[in-house]
């Protein structure tokens, strides 16, 4: 009598295989569901620091202006905040703006243009987005901001 009480006891103390493939597939489904919110979280803070890198990239670009009396052609590009510029139009005074270019979030050179395309008299920085194509939907620009 005593063996069965023991036998029925640990059956009640333990998990049955199903009950614990419920369990496994409970916690998948809230892993695959908070794994794509992050996912959604995580293309946010990129853009945010596109918006941000535009930003600074931006003040260079006019204390490069400031100084030079110009901007940046679209030939020179930002390299010019690096090195100084051996093609026109020179710089009247050329100071180095920064010690490197930052590359976008997903790991690509940012683009420049001046003139810009949508306002002719301002420049204009490009992030070539996820697919590191030019020209597709996921493009982001400064101009558009």
């Amino acid at each position: 009598m005593k063996h069965r009480t023991v036998i029925r006891s640990r059956r009640a103390a333990a998990f049955t295989l199903l009950e614990m493939v419920i369990v496994l597939g409970i916690i998948a489904v809230l892993l695959g569901s908070s794994i794509s919110l992050i996912s959604h979280i995580t293309d946010g803070a990129k853009l945010q620091r596109v918006t941000s890198d535009f930003r600074s990239i931006g003040a260079s670009v006019r204390t490069y202006q400031m100084n030079a009396g110009t901007f940046p052609s679209t030939a020179q590009g930002l390299q010019a905040l690096i090195t100084r510029p051996t093609s026109a139009p020179l710089p009247a005074k050329w100071t180095q703006v920064l010690d490197k270019l930052p590359p976008d979030p997903w790991g690509n050179s940012y683009g420049y243009k001046f003139p810009g395309t949508k306002k002719p008299g301002e420049f204009e920085l490009i992030s070539r987005g996820k697919d590191g194509q030019e020209g597709t939907d996921d493009d982001l620009n400064s101009q558009d901001e």
